[in-house]
Order: structure tokens, then sequence, then C-alpha cells
């Protein structure tokens, strides 16, 4: 199926120029209109040759997201950690690294109430739990954790300095905050300065921008499309059709010809 390109780029502009207010609004209508069926919401990532990470048939739907998951947790070894991931979404991929790595607990966080809602529901994995709260305000004491995990979340947040001394504030001295997320390239240079600047060390970063590009154009025809025909009243869905996958195959594009850049990195905390 082709799309069309402006049609989906126009898209794209409305969607990038809400507000973090509106977007807040926006994911509960998400979740409502998922049906508890989109359990991972955020981008894919595919290696050249194909990373191949071995999943139960349970999670092969969801195989490229997955596999995004995979690559930020396993910058370093979660096993009988305390992990917090903020910006948990609707719990896909806290499940998934609840069940392989290993964590001692993990405990997904997410401003949206229905998704807390729907997670609760879903995800019974021992040592998984999940709450209701702001990245900017953490509801935890101080040197709470030992890993936090931030998955394509955090360009939603209007202070994304204070989001940082948060991170800090709630791992442990020795703790690693793995984080990945994704910018146009005029914010580049403003994201760069706010992470120099956070009271954190930079282990490492990676430029993954063709991996996910790849997996965003899997995800869609492995996974999304899927998603969106079964939820969408059959004369409506050329045009949902249309729109998601428009918008997801014009972030491909634009992350293939460096409109974008998606980064991966693991900060410890001194």
């Amino acid at each position: 199926m082709k799309f069309k390109e402006r049609a989906s780029d126009d898209a794209l502009k409305v969607v990038h120029g809400i507000g973090p207010r509106l977007q807040s609004r926006i994911y509960p209508v998400l979740t409502r209109l998922s049906g508890g069926e989109l359990l991972l919401i955020n981008n894919g990532y595919e290696e050249d040759p194909p990373m191949g990470l071995p999943l139960e048939a349970s999670d092969e739907s969801g195989r490229y997201s997955i596999q995004l998951y995979n690559s930020v947790a396993t910058q370093t070894d979660l096993a009988g950690k305390r992990v917090l991931e903020i910006g948990s979404g609707h719990g896909g991929g806290a499940s998934y690294l609840t069940r392989t790595l290993a964590p001692s607990s993990y405990t997904g966080m997410d401003l949206n109430p229905a998704a807390i809602a729907l997670c609760r529901k879903t995800h019974r994995v021992p040592g998984l739990d999940f709450v209701e709260g702001d990245a900017q305000n953490l509801p935890f004491p101080d040197d709470s954790f030992d890993a936090i995990v931030n998955v394509e979340s955090s360009h939603n947040y209007p202070d994304f300095p204070r989001f940082l001394a948060e991170v800090a504030r709630v791992l442990r001295p020795g703790g690693h905050f793995l984080y990945t997320d994704v910018r146009y390239n005029p914010d580049i240079a403003d994201w760069e300065a706010k992470l120099a600047d956070a009271p954190l060390r930079m282990v490492s970063q990676r430029d993954i921008s063709a991996e996910v590009a790849r997996g965003l154009e899997r995800t869609w025809e492995h996974y999304w499309r899927g998603v969106v025909d079964r939820r969408t009243p059959r004369p409506l869905r050329p045009i949902a059709r249309n729109l998601v996958g428009g918008l997801t195959l014009s972030n491909a594009r634009r992350l293939q010809e460096g409109e974008m850049s998606y980064r991966i990195y693991d900060f410890t905390k001194d």
C-alpha cells in the first residue's frame, strides 16, 4: 500500500505541534481506542543483519518494539536490581524486561491513569507493579532505584532538565539511567546541552536512527497495521491506514534522511 506523502507530512506536523498538556489528554483516548490490544506503543528497532532476539510466541507480534526495549535495558545488568521505568505506557516493555532480565523489582510509572489501569489488569508478572506519577515530580524517595529506564517518552515533558534532576535524585549512587529518544535536527543542540548539564555522567551514547527506521517499517507491517484493522470499522480502514501508516513511514523516512536523530544512552550517577 502506498501512502500520500503530503497528507502524511501534514498530519505529522499537526501531531508534533501538539503541546505536552494536550498530549496528556490524547494518550488516555489512545488507551481506550486500542481496547487493550496495543501493549507496545514505542517505535521499533532492527539491525542488519536481523537481530534475531529469541522471543516467546506470545511476544512475537511486538518483536521490533521489544527489540528496542532490549537494546536500551541490556546496556547494564539488571539482574537482582530495583528498576523504575518512567513513561511505561501500556506496559508491554515492562512486562518483557521483568520476565527476561530478572530484576528484583520493576516499577512502571506513567502519567496516564487509563494506561496504569490497563497495565494492572493485563500484566500480572511477579515483581512487576505499576503506579501513576509525573516524570517531573517522581513519587519516590531519594536513592530508591538501581536503574531507571526511559524509552521514547521524554520529548513530551515540558521541563526536561527537571526530569533529569528527578532521575538523578531517585537513582542510587552507581546506578544507571538507560535512556532513548528522538529529536528533530533543530532541537538536537539544545537536547545535548541539557543532557550535558544533568547531574549524571555519560557512559555511552549511540545513534540508532537507521535501526529505528528499519524497525518502524517492520513494526507497521508486523504489528500496528493489524491492530488498526481490527480496531477500525471497515469503511474507515483506508483512512486509518493512511494516517497511522503514513505517520509511521514518514518518521522512518526522516530518520533515514537525517532530518531526525534517534539516540540511545547509558548514564550513571557517581
